[in-house]
């Protein structure tokens, strides 16, 4: 009996290495397999943290720049609403907060609070950057380039699973509103 465990522990020994490196293996090959504008590194929120948005590869994404102290920061109850709704389906809410418009807040604690705690957002939520201009963050820059500059907070941009596609709604489109929602399911279907 004694034997087998040691044997079996020996295995287990032997076979750690070789499973973390395939491992590895495996998450540099899906990134080298993503080669769109989505294969970059960002800092989640309040967390020291980055995840590769390439893991939300082959699903449509809806990128909303966020702001704590803005009109349209209620916004948030839908888009967390929108996610439950269809994250099973795939759909991708990822909330990028930024002071562009000098509506959030100065401490990535007190944005994390809004997000968090006053209205219950579970979807990737970002570092506060930049989302206009020369210093736009390089997803903000990829759909600037590709749409336009959001012109105040609670841009959203659904960007269909193949990339291919990137539809632009401006803050008064409400997350629950007809267009947003035909928009979505419309890509769901495509994905």
């Amino acid at each position: 009996m004694l034997k087998k465990i040691i044997i079996g522990l020996m295995a287990l020994f032997i076979n750690a290495p070789l499973h973390a490196e395939t491992s590895s293996t495996i998450n540099q090959t899906s990134t080298q397999d993503c080669q769109d504008f989505t294969n970059v590194d960002i800092r989640k929120l309040r967390s020291k943290e980055s995840i590769n948005l390439c893991q939300f590869k082959n699903k449509p994404l809806l990128i909303v720049n966020t702001a704590s102290n803005c009109g349209f920061t209620p916004q948030f109850k839908g888009l967390e609403a929108l996610y439950q709704q269809y994250k099973e389906q795939g759909l991708v809410v990822l909330g990028f907060p930024s002071d562009d418009f000098f509506q959030e807040e100065d401490s990535e604690k007190e944005t994390a609070k809004v997000c968090f705690v006053n209205y219950g957002v579970t979807f990737p939520m970002f570092a506060t950057s930049e989302v206009r201009g020369s210093k736009a963050n390089p997803i903000f820059k990829y759909l600037n380039e590709q749409t336009s500059s959001p012109n105040w907070n609670f841009y959203k941009y659904l960007v269909s699973a193949d990339r291919e596609t990137v539809l632009r709604f401006n803050s008064k489109a409400a997350p629950d509103s007809e267009q947003m929602i035909a928009a979505i399911e419309t890509a769901l279907s495509e994905k």
